[in-house]
C-alpha cells in the first residue's frame, strides 16, 4: 500500500523529510478497524513529532493523526463498527498515524463521520474537536448545554484549528467569546464563527480586554504557546479556571494564580488512547455527538485548505504552512491519486 513515512528527522525543506513509500497493508485485530483512508489533516503535532532531531527509525515512520475514511475489515472484539461504515478519527499517538492508505486504529476512539460532509470536510475535524470539547466541558467544567451561559472565555490563538471548533462549541454553550487574532483575514474568519469580540493578541491584551469593559473573564483557553501567559493570570477572576494546550520551556510564575485560589488544567487529547483509559470510549462517544451536530447544521468544518494527492510533496506543504504559524482553521490532503 501507499504511504508517506520519516526515517530521518530533517528540516521540512529537505526533500528527504517525507517520503513516499510502500508498506505491506495491516491487519486488524481485537478491538482495531482496518480503515482505508480517504483524506488527512495536518496539525501541529506532527510538525513537532518530525522536527529535527538525532535520530534514524529503523522502519519508517507514518505520521498523520486526523482522519476520515471507510472501514474495510475489522478485529474479532469489534462491536461498534462494520465494513463500509464511514468513519473519521485522531488515532493514537503511539502508534502509526494515518498518512497511509490502510490504518488500523480502535473502534473506541472512531465516531461516524457526518453524512452531510465529504471526507476532506469531516478529516479537518476530529483532533480539534476532542481537544476543544475535553479542553471546554472536561477539563474547564463548562456545562455544553447552557447552565453556564452568560459567562465570559478568552480564547488566545483562536484562529487555528483548535479555536476555531472551540469558538463554535463555546457559542452554543451560551458563552461570550472573546477571541485573539492579529490579520484582518483570522480577525474576520474568528467573528465569522460567531466570536463577539476580537482582540489582536500582538498587541497589550490586558488593555484591550479592559477596553471593553471586561475587569476580568471567567475562562481563558490558551490554544497557542505559553507567551501570554503573566496577561491569562491578571485577566482570570479569582476562582476562574485556565486551561493549556501546549507544552512550554518558558516561565509560568505561579503566586498569582495562587492568590486567586485559580485553576490551571492541561488538555492532551491523546491521553485517553496513550494510557489506555478507562474511559477512552468517551471520544468516540464525543466524536459521534460532533457528528451529530454537525448533521444537524449547528456546527461547521473548519476546513480552510485542501491539497490533493495525499503524496509526501504535498505533505511536506502542508507541515510548511503548518510551521509558518500564520495559517487559519485547518488544511487537508485528499485522495491517493487513482481514484477511479
Amino acid at each position: 500500500m501507499k504511504a508517506v513515512a520519516l526515517t530521518e528527522y530533517l528540516p521540512i525543506d529537505h526533500p528527504h523529510a517525507l517520503r513516499d513509500v510502500e508498506l505491506e497493508r495491516p491487519v486488524p485485530r481485537g478491538h482495531d478497524l482496518l480503515v482505508e483512508v480517504h483524506a488527512v489533516a495536518v496539525n501541529p503535532v506532527d510538525a513537532k513529532v518530525r522536527a529535527p532531531k538525532d535520530r534514524i527509525e529503523p522502519y519508517p515512520r507514518v505520521l498523520g493523526w486526523d482522519a476520515s475514511g471507510v472501514v474495510v475489515a475489522v478485529g474479532e472484539a469489534v462491536s461498534l463498527f462494520r465494513p463500509g461504515d464511514e468513519v473519521y478519527y485522531a488515532g493514537d499517538i503511539t502508534r502509526p498515524g494515518s498518512n497511509q492508505q490502510y490504518q488500523r486504529v480502535d473502534e473506541r476512539i472512531v465516531g461516524r463521520k457526518p453524512t452531510r460532509l465529504d471526507h476532506a470536510e469531516a478529516a479537518a475535524l476530529p483532533l480539534t474537536a476532542i481537544t476543544a470539547h475535553e479542553a471546554l466541558f472536561d477539563r474547564l467544567g463548562i456545562d455544553p448545554d447552557g447552565a453556564d451561559a452568560g459567562r465570559s472565555i478568552l480564547m488566545i490563538g483562536a484562529a487555528g484549528g483548535v479555536g476555531s471548533i472551540a469558538i463554535q462549541l463555546a457559542r452554543r454553550a451560551g458563552l461570550t467569546v472573546i477571541a485573539t487574532a492579529s490579520r484582518a483575514e483570522t480577525s474576520d474568519w474568528v467573528l465569522s464563527l460567531g466570536a463577539q469580540h476580537r482582540v489582536d493578541h500582538q498587541g497589550d491584551l490586558v488593555d484591550q480586554i479592559q477596553g471593553l469593559g471586561f475587569e476580568h473573564v471567567d475562562h481563558v483557553a490558551i490554544f497557542n504557546d505559553m507567551r501570554h501567559w503573566e496577561a491569562a493570570v491578571t485577566l482570570i477572576r479569582p476562582q476562574g479556571s485556565i486551561v493549556a494546550i501546549d507544552d512550554t520551556d518558558l516561565p509560568m510564575p505561579m503566586a498569582d494564580l495562587k492568590t486567586k485560589a485559580a485553576s490551571l488544567h492541561w488538555e492532551f487529547m491523546f491521553a485517553r488512547p496513550m494510557h489506555r483509559t478507562p474511559d477512552m470510549i468517551e471520544q468516540h462517544r464525543l466524536l459521534n455527538r460532533v457528528a451529530d451536530e454537525i448533521d444537524a447544521g449547528r456546527l461547521r468544518t473548519t476546513l480552510a485548505r485542501t491539497l490533493s494527492p495525499i503524496n509526501a510533496d504535498n505533505l511536506r506543504r502542508a507541515h510548511a504552512w503548518i510551521e509558518s504559524g500564520r495559517g487559519r482553521g485547518k488544511l487537508v490532503v485528499a485522495g491517493w491519486g487513482d481514484e477511479a
